[in-house]
């Protein structure tokens, strides 16, 4: 009960659009989808694999998200926008994650073993990241949208690109709702290069 009272409250504070109990209990898949995740893991933990993978594929059906129901998920996760996120097997989840549609937490290994990112707390995905193998991902850090991330990131950074690039400076509770906040890396390094080419043309000319 204390979950699904926070899961709630969780909706009001990391979605501006909600506005109503009502329209949050019957209009946001995240949140039905984290519900249905939570039965489905129960049984998995009970090593009843059949009933849990069909719970999980008829939450995929319901909502468009794939949570493979042995993901370990912390408190107050929030999943805005979810349709096209799939979370892999042996992913862990801390609390307080806010994830937008598209994302991909998938594994890098046909090996039974951790092969799934583990993800902090505090941590913002942005829409369309793929987050792939035994990484982890540190707490407060913030992953831009499109981006695909295959090494650690620490904690309170901002990563993105392709393949992700770091900055220093991860996210406060304030600043969880600016994913599209990140600074522009690729912009930097061009204007590094077209000053070197300026600066070989000026030796050229001496």
């Amino acid at each position: 009960m204390i979950h699904f009272i926070e899961d709630v409250r969780t909706v009001f504070l990391k979605d501006p659009a909600a506005k109503n109990i009502l329209e949050v209990l019957f209009c946001y898949p995240g949140l039905h989808a984290m519900w249905l995740h939570r039965m489905a893991h129960f049984l998995w933990k009970l090593k009843l694999h059949f009933p849990a993978r069909f719970l999980s594929h008829v939450n995929r059906f319901l909502t468009g998200i794939e949570i493979h129901p042995g993901a370990q998920i912390g408190r107050r996760f929030f999943i805005d926008h979810g349709m096209g996120i799939v979370i892999g097997e042996t992913t862990e989840i801390g609390d307080d994650v806010l994830m937008y549609q598209g994302v991909v937490l998938g594994g890098t290994s046909l090996e039974k073993k951790k092969r799934h990112p583990t993800v902090g707390s505090g941590v913002v995905i942005g829409s369309g990241a793929i987050v792939l193998g035994a990484i982890r991902i540190g707490d407060r850090s913030r992953i831009g949208a499109g981006s695909v991330v295959l090494k650690e990131v620490p904690p309170d950074t901002t990563v993105f690109g392709i393949p992700a690039k770091s900055h220093t400076g991860g996210i406060t509770e304030k600043s969880q709702l600016d994913h599209g906040d990140v600074h522009d890396f690729y912009e930097e390094q061009i204007k590094l290069l077209w000053k070197e080419i300026g600066n070989l043309k000026h030796e050229k000319k001496q």
